[in-house]
């Protein structure tokens, strides 16, 4: 670890002595959970994965499998985001109530691992992208941003990801399916289910028709869908209604001509006329 960013992140990592990581399987937490694992070794260092209907089934599997990669232990817990009626309300602060649960879940957990912190993957980027509630929730419950305080850039994580060898380096963006409803409207586990089914479905059905996908969201606006891509694949997408089939569950589906971006939910609070 010689680069300036390295040096802090060890620094910090030095200075918490134990860490649980709230590991989602993301580019970041996994960053993370590697870094600790070599500063801190397997005894002080740990990954967690909350598990609930908002986590797609392949995301477990992972985080697991990669966990086991670097020899550390990961632990899978139950959160029930679904108990929280803010959360369900789904208004623009359900990060918050989701966060806020996952704290709650994983402190315990923590303690009873023998590790004295709960780290999120909140990187420097994160801290500068505005309207961020799960942060505030998560800042409320006492968790620490190793990566925020090393001064750590998503690009950063990647390019020292994938100087390590970390097959995370270059995983695409992977937020929880209640990220995919729009705000105001109510999250229920059948629509986590069906927004799941549909990504899924989506994306076989564009890797069967050869176009190369990244970045994909099927974004649940009620009875409607809007499906967002990578850009350089929006027209050819909206060109194959057969593909776009694949989509079931909705009155509707429609390709968002913006293409993919991270954040577009939070465009709904600001702009709310343009998305209806």
């Amino acid at each position: 670890m010689s680069a300036p960013e390295l040096v802090a992140l060890r620094e910090r990592l030095t200075e918490l002595g134990s860490i649980l990581v709230a590991f989602s399987g993301g580019a970041d937490s996994a960053f993370l959970l590697a870094a600790a694992g070599r500063v801190l070794g397997p005894e002080r260092a740990a990954g967690a994965t909350a598990v609930s209907p908002a986590l797609p089934a392949a995301e477990l599997r992972e985080a697991a499998e990669f966990a086991a990669s670097l020899g550390l232990r990961h632990v899978a817990v139950e959160t029930d985001e679904l108990a929280r009626d803010g959360y369900v309300a789904n208004a623009g602060d359900r990060c918050y109530f989701c966060k806020s649960e996952l704290l709650d879940v994983l402190t315990p957990t923590a303690r009873k691992l023998g590790l004295a912190h709960v780290a999120t993957g909140t990187n420097a980027d994160d801290a500068r992208a505005g309207f961020r509630p799960g942060i505030a929730a998560a800042a409320e419950r006492g968790a620490v941003t190793p990566l925020l305080d090393a001064g750590m850039t998503k690009a950063h994580v990647r390019e020292h990801s994938r100087e390590w060898g970390l097959r995370t380096w270059d995983k695409p963006a992977a937020a929880c399916l209640s990220s995919r409803i729009a705000y105001g409207v109510t999250i229920t586990p059948s629509r986590l289910i069906r927004v799941g089914r549909a990504e899924a479905a989506l994306r076989a059905a564009m890797t069967s028709a050869g176009m190369a996908v990244r970045d994909l969201r099927v974004r649940d606006l009620g009875e409607r869908a809007r499906v967002e891509v990578d850009r350089d694949l929006v027209r050819e997408l909206g060109d194959r209604p057969d593909v776009l089939a694949a989509v079931e569950g909705f009155d509707q589906v429609e390709v968002d001509p913006l293409g993919f971006r991270s954040g577009a939910m939070n465009e709904l609070l600001a702009e709310p006329e343009r998305y209806r």
